[in-house]
């Protein structure tokens, strides 16, 4: 797993004499570092309660989940940057907790869905132990993952425009705000805009004499026994695996990559896995390589030379665990919010995500009849057996993709190409290193 800075970047590194002296000192990483700690808490964290309220946690036990969720990648940034000196940075899975808002609760409740949990986990783990398990759930077309996780998303990015009717001059200063931020600078929209939601869920609770005493603003840990049911194995943990590997851990390797870095694939597997099955007891749903935030830490952002970026990693880290202690406190906002507020901020901050997963589903022209099943089953909210959509729309997929299949002889994309190559991408780096130091491969 120990990684030296020849795994690291390919880009040559300017002279440090060429930039000015605050550039040669860790000021400009760790303000990087910071920022991408603000922009990925606050522009997710809403989806991520409302996916885990969906499937049976108190409000109790959706803030002891977003403090697991944030105290264990926070964990597990510190150590996969400060080895591997790589500007390696993780989330939680926004797109797991959209799926999880679309499932609802399953056959065990809570405690089933967060046996659910723990069996993504130990199949993270896997992944990165055992490449050919890698290669075999990289099989899944690309078009059909993408295409489940856009189904999934697309009720969720309907709730602000559902909310305009009912509550106007409640939801349009966030969505106003949203749209001009989104032009100025895009990647403030969302946080912007959930700092206008708390403002009027302040001037809310003012006109109606609303009061957050006697609620719980200091966070705390709350440990829930896993259950393990069918329902939750099925319906919950395999859509969240691959969704969570198809939307999160992949392009997290391709961003780094785009960088001029090789991403520890084993090691941040293991990591991610390991912390995703510690949290889960406590309401945590899965952690994962970060994948849009992790640009603010990789690229120029984060200073000139490429061999110190990973000090902006690290200081991301250290800032995600002093934001962890403000989840007691945000929850307790939302649950004082009106109905329809922070719903229409989740909304907002995944049509990003939303259009991403439209335009893979739909680029592959072969593909496209068996990702649109696939999305229109995502979507449509059908259980059967007990088990949710998303587990259902996959299967569909992949059915009318078979049958299909014979009408098209070239070979079609799947995301199993994209794993063995961060697979070899880090063994190379690695057996380079070896080489570099004169060791044996």
């Amino acid at each position: 797993m120990q990684h030296n800075a020849n795994a690291a970047p390919t880009t040559r590194a300017e002279p440090a004499s060429r930039h000015p002296a605050s550039e040669q000192g860790i000021s400009r990483q760790v303000v990087a570092g910071v920022v991408t700690a603000l922009v990925g808490f606050t522009s997710s964290f809403a989806v991520v309660l409302a996916g885990l309220k969906a499937v049976g946690a108190t409000d109790a036990q959706a803030a002891s989940g977003l403090l697991a969720l944030t105290v264990t990648f926070s964990l597990g940034v510190l150590l996969l940057s400060w080895r591997s000196k790589v500007p390696v940075t993780l989330a939680w899975s926004t797109p797991g907790a959209a799926l999880l808002a679309s499932t609802g609760m399953v056959d065990g409740g809570w405690p089933a869905a967060v046996g659910a949990f723990l069996a993504v986990g130990a199949m993270i783990v896997l992944t990165g132990l055992v490449p050919a398990l890698g290669t075999l759930i990289g099989r899944i077309p690309v078009a059909l993952a993408q295409a489940m996780l856009a189904g999934v998303l697309l009720s969720l990015c309907l709730a602000p425009f559902k909310a305009l009717g009912p509550t106007p001059l409640l939801v349009a200063p966030v969505v106003i705000s949203w749209l001009v931020v989104m032009k100025l600078a895009s990647r403030w929209a969302v946080p912007v805009a959930l700092a206008v939601a708390l403002a009027v869920i302040g001037i809310y609770l003012l006109a109606t004499g609303a009061s957050l005493a006697g609620a719980p603003l200091l966070p705390a840990f709350e440990w829930t026994t896993p259950g393990f049911s069918l329902q939750g194995l099925a319906g919950i943990a395999l859509p969240l695996f691959i969704v969570t590997m198809a939307s999160q851990n992949i392009p997290g390797v391709a961003v780094l990559k785009s960088f001029g870095f090789t991403t520890p694939w084993k090691s941040s597997m293991v990591v991610t896995g390991v912390g995703t099955a510690l949290g889960a007891p406590f309401g945590g749903h899965a952690i994962n390589l970060a994948a849009l935030s992790a640009a603010l830490a990789a690229g120029e952002e984060a200073g000139h030379d490429p061999k110190r970026r990973w000090i902006a990693a690290f200081s991301s880290g250290c800032a995600y665990l002093v934001l962890a202690a403000t989840s007691a406190a945000l929850v307790s906002l939302v649950a004082a919010a009106p109905a329809g507020l922070v719903e229409a901020v989740a909304g907002l901050a995944l049509l990003g995500t939303l259009a991403s997963a439209i335009a893979a589903a739909l680029h592959d022209p072969h593909e496209r009849i068996g990702a649109v099943v696939t999305f229109l089953m995502a979507a449509s909210g059908l259980s059967f057996a007990g088990i949710g959509a998303a587990f259902w729309a996959l299967l569909a997929g992949l059915l009318v993709r078979w049958v299909l299949a014979s009408r098209h002889r070239e070979p079609l994309h799947s995301a199993g190409a994209s794993i063995g190559a961060a697979a070899e991408a880090e063994a190379d780096a690695a057996a380079g290193s070896r080489a570099a130091a004169g060791r044996p491969a």
